[in-house]
């Protein structure tokens, strides 16, 4: 056990660093940092290194380990069933981990320059009868469990993994940002049966479906709010900063585009072609993944989707019901902490390791409940 009080979380996005210390002991105690928006990773190392010292500092700590919070556009969700004949005994932990080892090893072998980061049981089917949660106390004849692997590129987490090793700071667990976030926000505020989060990020786009209060899928597209200032870069041929300015600010700051005689109608045209682009194949992913399912709410979140929530978002032609979420540093680091903590009962929490001798199972997994 750390002897520390603050606990850490570090999102490494595409475009920007936030980091919250959370105090174990006193929950209000808690400090936030980010950094500036970037385009590429350049100056990454400085950046975390500011913010290291800004909680070190308010923190009165050293900063020994961190959990990473992570997004990717090659990121993969991955779906397994697998099952397994019993003698119809009373059912097990051992024999569901046995069946999530199995899992596990298939994702391994045939993904080898993937990283399981998340591990999701979607559904439970004992004797043919589905379940969400585990039952307690029932015989069973026939186990089958439906799984979601989340999986993260090894060469990306290498990456970040180095650049805390250079800093002496070690990777305490890695998450899925978007996955922590959507989380948080259907346990905190959209708290619907069927909604789906749109995380526009800088190089791709994250859906995650809910379909009550469990995760249904979660896949990644790999367009995002980075393709809107590349179309104003080379339609416009404008400098990529002045492309970012024009996305964020055109429908509030029209000075600029005056006075380099741009048409508001071209730059909302650009803008909203994209967008709509965005959103369509959002709609065809769900709509693929969901044939039976017409009616629920879509939720946009992330810096990307900041564009699409201005005085011309009625002109985006796209017939669900959109919520536009103001997201801060504080909920994106909370959303880490809680999904930290055990906070989905649906997860499969894996073990790191520890110095006394413990059964097989034991050093792989064990439930929160």
């Amino acid at each position: 056990m750390s002897n520390k009080n603050y606990q850490v979380y570090f999102d490494c996005g595409s475009s920007k660093i936030r980091a919250g210390a959370f105090n174990k002991y006193n929950p209000s105690e808690c400090y936030y940092k980010d950094s500036n928006f970037f385009t590429n990773y350049k100056n990454l190392e400085y950046d975390i290194q500011e913010i290291i010292t800004y909680l070190e500092k308010s923190t009165s700590e050293y900063l020994n380990d961190v959990s990473l919070m992570i997004d990717s556009p090659q990121m993969l969700s991955i779906g397994v069933s697998v099952s397994n004949k019993l003698d119809g005994s009373k059912l097990n932990k051992e024999d569901v981990q046995f069946l999530i080892q199995q899992a596990k090893q298939q994702i391994l072998r045939n993904y080898k320059d993937q990283n399981i980061v998340h591990i999701i049981i979607d559904n439970y089917k004992i004797n043919d009868i589905e379940y969400m949660f585990l039952p307690d106390e029932i015989k069973c004849d026939l186990l089958s469990i439906d799984i979601i692997f989340i999986c993260i590129p090894k060469k990306i987490i290498d990456y970040f993994k180095n650049i805390f090793l250079k800093l002496d700071i070690s990777i305490k667990q890695i998450l899925c940002t978007s996955y922590a976030k959507s989380l948080y926000y259907k346990e905190n505020i959209f708290k619907t049966d069927n909604v789906s989060f749109i995380d526009v990020g800088l190089n791709k786009t994250s859906i995650i479906f809910y379909i009550k209060d469990k995760i249904n899928f979660l896949c990644t597209i790999p367009i995002g709010g980075n393709h809107i200032t590349k179309d104003i870069f080379k339609i416009l041929k404008v400098s990529p900063e002045q492309a970012e300015d024009i996305k964020l600010n055109f429908d509030q700051n029209k000075s600029f585009l005056k006075k380099k005689k741009i048409p508001i109608d071209l730059v909302q045209k650009i803008i909203l072609s994209r967008t709509d682009e965005i959103l369509e194949l959002c709609s065809k992913t769900i709509k693929l993944n969901l044939k039976y399912l017409d009616k629920f709410k879509m939720v946009l979140m992330g810096d990307g989707s900041k564009i699409l929530d201005n005085q011309y978002k009625d002109q985006i032609s796209f017939p669900k019901e959109i919520d536009f979420l103001e997201e801060t540093v504080e909920d994106i680091c909370q959303g880490g902490l809680k999904m930290g903590e055990g906070y989905n009962k649906q997860e499969v929490v894996m073990v790191p390791k520890k110095p006394i001798k413990q059964g097989f199972f034991e050093k792989l997994f064990h439930f929160f409940r």
